[in-house]
């Protein structure tokens, strides 16, 4: 039997993390769930099977582990390194962020061309199962969404992006956003908590794994089409670049397209196309169209996910 197994990270001492708190309180309300002999933080990992015998830990943190990743990186390789995927649960905010949001993003340092492991299969079930909870909770005010590939630690921590190579296995951030109102809404964090448990719940989609470049942090261009489906088919999203960092990374240089193959080689299944912002500059564009061209994939405007049947995806 092929046991997939899963570990949330969750910040969940008082007053340091918005969401992930209140998630794992939800949880623990809900499932029956087993503690294990491992403890981080002086906290027991606690344990869900569910009835396909998945294996679901949730592991309980008092900080952001990318916040402090130096001291939790260890304890990740040597407890949590043979997952078949990871998720950090937190709360989403900034200055010009949208609010009532469910979002979720991939690990990476698009500037340094740093990107962690992606599976666009656990990344599409993830997002299927928050739209299926969003209307089930009845949040008409709320939206999935994707965001650009990015990593806090970048921001909060004291190691360099090199670091985020060194967790071999998936990561994403999942995440409920932007204020108080969003993060203190229970039905929201509902969706978000039992949405962890479909991770594993495939719609038996034929997925496309596409790379999506430019556009902003928030770029409904990509997020607004990641639920069309056709012929049995749908996509599968996973790193998302954006045009900032396109610009501030050179990705219009050598060293740029050395930095777009080890996206690509980062991505799980590998991609069958390249959807670019029709805002793009000139110079990005032609990188994107020369690897697809080395790769023998499409690379299409962003508007032709609306009508992905038209897009000519080869063999």
């Amino acid at each position: 039997m092929d046991v997939k197994k899963v570990v949330y990270y969750m910040a969940t001492k008082e007053d340091v993390d918005h969401v992930a708190r209140r998630v794992y309180g939800m949880l623990e309300k809900s499932l029956q769930l087993e503690e294990l002999d491992i403890l981080v933080d002086g906290k027991p990992v606690m344990r869900y099977i569910d009835k396909n015998h998945y294996i679901y830990d949730f592991v309980r943190t008092d900080k952001v582990v990318c916040h402090d990743y130096r001291r939790y990186l260890p304890v990740m390789m040597e407890r949590f390194s043979d997952y078949d995927v990871a998720g950090l649960i937190t709360w989403h905010e900034g200055e010009n962020a949208p609010d009532g949001i469910l979002s979720v993003h991939t690990t990476g340092d698009v500037e340094t061309g740093n990107f962690g492991k992606a599976n666009p299969r656990f990344m599409h079930n993830i997002l299927i199962a928050l739209e299926k909870y969003r209307k089930m909770e009845n949040l008409d005010d709320f939206f999935v969404t994707t965001e650009a590939t990015h990593w806090s630690g970048i921001v909060y921590g004291d190691i360099g992006p090199e670091a985020i190579l060194e967790y071999e296995i998936p990561i994403m951030d999942i995440e409920i956003g932007s204020s108080e109102d969003s993060w203190s809404n229970e039905n929201a964090v509902r969706a978000l908590a039992m949405s962890l448990l479909e991770i594993f719940s495939d719609d038996n989609l034929q997925l496309k794994n596409i790379l999506c470049a430019g556009g902003t942090h928030f770029e409904r261009g990509f997020s607004g089409e990641i639920f069309n489906t056709w012929e049995g088919q749908g996509f599968g999203i996973s790193h998302v670049i954006p045009n900032q960092w396109l610009v501030s990374g050179e990705y219009e240089n050598e060293s740029g397209r050395d930095k777009l193959k080890e996206c690509v080689a980062s991505i799980e299944g590998g991609i069958q196309g390249i959807a670019m912002h029709d805002g793009l500059k000139g110079a990005y564009k032609q990188q994107l169209r020369n690897l697809g061209e080395e790769l023998g994939i499409p690379v299409f405007k962003h508007q032709f996910l609306r009508k992905p049947e038209k897009i000519q995806w080869g063999s």
